[in-house]
């Protein structure tokens, strides 16, 4: 059993869930894929939480206090939203490895450092071996894979990170985690009985645009 796990360092319920992961790969295999949410964004035409003022604010505020709540280190890094790229990349660079994942989510919110260009990830590249960050990023073959997972995270029709994918179904936000837990407690769950009936539900208005 395998699942993939699309995420952006962009987004802190990715950093929330991650941990929870790690305990969860004991029972299924997931494959960790960056991605990038802007495109993601654009592509369903949405705008993310931190673009909408007032959403931005309570957003902020329920991160912090689920930090506190679950006694994870967090400190937002000096901007948000930040572009993400140069830290996607590195990532990618690094074989989209648990242990590269582990080092750039701890570098932006753990440490509350900037994630959004090469100089500002010297410090973590150097430490997963990387020695020229700028060129790594800017490698063409690092561009067009994360262009490429980007791509397959719509087409999975995924819609906002963290997403897991699992048994042909998505499990959005950190706050499904307990669902995904659930899933593999009873993988027929979700796909019977009134959970059936939902996903077939008829639209009965549907707003202008």
């Amino acid at each position: 059993m395998s699942a993939t796990w699309y995420f952006d360092f962009i987004s802190p319920f990715a950093y929330l869930q991650w941990p929870k992961l790690l305990a969860l790969r004991q029972r299924v295999a997931i494959v960790p894929r960056p991605i990038v949410f802007g495109a993601v964004l654009a592509h369903h035409g949405q705008l993310g939480p931190a673009e909408i003022p007032v959403k931005r604010e309570f957003t902020y505020r329920t991160v912090q206090w689920r930090a506190e709540r679950e006694g994870v280190a967090l400190r937002f890094p000096p901007t948000h939203p930040f572009n993400p790229l140069a830290a996607l990349r590195l990532a990618v660079a690094c074989g989209s490895s648990w242990p590269a994942i582990e080092a750039i989510f701890m570098h932006v919110w753990a440490h509350g450092r900037a994630g959004d260009s090469a100089d500002a990830l010297r410090e973590v590249g150097a430490a997963l071996g990387v020695g020229d960050v700028e060129a790594v990023i800017n490698a063409a073959s690092v561009k067009e894979e994360l262009r490429t997972n980007t791509e397959a995270a719509i087409a999975a029709g995924v819609f906002g990170v963290p997403t897991l994918a699992l048994d042909g179904l998505l499990f959005w936000g950190d706050d499904a985690t307990p669902m995904i837990e659930d899933h593999l407690a009873d993988r027929a769950r979700f796909t019977h009985g009134e959970y059936a009936r939902i996903a077939a539900l008829p639209e009965g208005a549907r707003r202008r645009s």
